[in-house]
C-alpha cells in the first residue's frame, strides 16, 4: 500500500513540475505495455540472428549451420547460453582479481616483508640523525 502512495506523490509531482496532462502519462503507459507485448515474440526469431550474420559474412552455410548448432549445444549442456556464460566468466575474474589482493594485503609474508622494511628505514633514520 506504502508503494501505491509513494508512485502516486511522485506521478503528481511529474505532472506538477512539467505540467504534463494526467491523461497523456496514462497513454504512454499504455502504448510502452502494448509495445511490449507485441515485441515480445520477437525473441524467437533473434536466435537466427547470429547463423544469419555468419552466412552473410561469409558465404558458408555449413559455417552458420556449424554455429548455430554449437550455440544450441553449449546451451543444452550448461543451461545457459554463450553470452551468459562469457558474462559468468567475467564477473568470476573480477572477484578472483580482487580477492588476490586481499589474500595478498592479508598473507603473514606480506606482514613480514613491510615489518622488515620498517625496521631497516628506522635503521637508517637513526643513523642519520646520529
Amino acid at each position: 500500500m506504502d508503494e501505491n502512495k509513494s508512485f502516486q506523490f511522485y506521478l503528481e509531482l511529474h505532472i506538477q513540475k512539467y505540467k504534463v496532462p494526467h491523461k497523456m502519462i496514462k497513454k504512454k503507459i499504455i502504448f510502452g505495455l502494448f509495445i511490449i507485448t507485441i515485441l515480445g515474440g520477437c525473441t524467437s526469431s533473434t536466435v537466427m540472428l547470429g547463423p544469419a550474420y555468419t552466412l552473410s559474412s561469409t558465404g558458408s552455410g555449413f559455417q552458420a549451420g556449424i554455429n548455430y548448432s554449437s550455440n544450441q549445444l553449449i546451451t543444452m549442456y550448461t543451461g545457459s547460453t554463450p553470452i551468459e556464460n562469457l558474462q559468468k566468466i567475467k564477473t568470476d575474474q573480477i572477484k578472483n582479481k580482487s580477492n588476490i589482493q586481499k589474500k595478498t594485503l592479508e598473507s603473514d609474508d606480506f606482514h613480514v616483508l613491510v615489518k622488515n622494511k620498517i625496521e631497516k628505514l628506522n635503521k637508517i633514520i637513526k643513523k642519520a640523525n646520529q
